[in-house]
């Protein structure tokens, strides 16, 4: 399955010059915060594939208007035609926005799906806005990633940890790295993955 993941910018290759042919092969479209729900709306409906999301820190417009046609993954492990997704939007607290937590916060939203994580046995997918402490977050607390996903990663080797959050332009921009047997991610713009 070929997967679109995307994340804090609109590709202008994408969305202002748009052709079929730059997607005629993804499967699935993964979001991981910080994108104009209309650009989500727009991808799938050219696309024409699901595209599932979850919240980033910039994302409080979506409580009044939410991407049509898409699906909104966070908070919950979902079974997407045999590929277990978990999906934890938002970033640290750092002000009173929404989408953001403490690491307490967060380590809260992980045990309440104690019993799905159980039942599918894991997940192969870690979907994310913010990336895990010390794996392409930042110092700053506003780009700190969580502590608490590391140990999801250490626990559960899911196959990617995909996460947003640290811009391409930040100067410490890393694609793709590898932590034990997981493959690590920064979904930033635009990047197709393969499961």
């Amino acid at each position: 399955m070929k997967i679109l993941v995307i994340a804090d910018e609109e590709s202008r290759s994408l969305w202002d010059y748009w052709n079929k042919s730059k997607t005629d092969d993804i499967d699935l479209i993964l979001s991981y915060g910080d994108l104009n729900a209309e650009y989500l709306t727009f991808l799938a409906t050219m696309v024409n594939v699901d595209v599932l999301y979850v919240h980033g820190n910039h994302d409080g417009n979506y409580l009044n208007k939410s991407p049509e046609g898409c699906i909104c993954v966070d908070g919950k492990i979902i079974n997407y035609k045999g590929i277990r997704i978990f999906g934890l939007g938002g970033s640290m607290r750092y002000s009173n926005g929404n989408f953001q937590f403490t690491e307490k916060g967060m380590q809260n939203r992980i045990n309440k799906q104690r019993f799905s994580l159980l039942k599918n046995k894991g997940f192969d997918i870690l979907l994310t806005h913010a990336p895990a402490r010390n794996i392409n977050d930042m110092d700053d607390l506003t780009h700190r990633g969580f502590e608490c996903f590391n140990k999801l990663i250490q626990k559960y080797n899911p196959k990617f940890f995909i996460h947003g959050h640290v811009h391409g332009t930040y100067g410490n921009f890393q694609r793709i790295q590898t932590v034990n047997k997981t493959t690590v991610v920064n979904a930033y713009e635009k990047y197709i993955i393969e499961i």
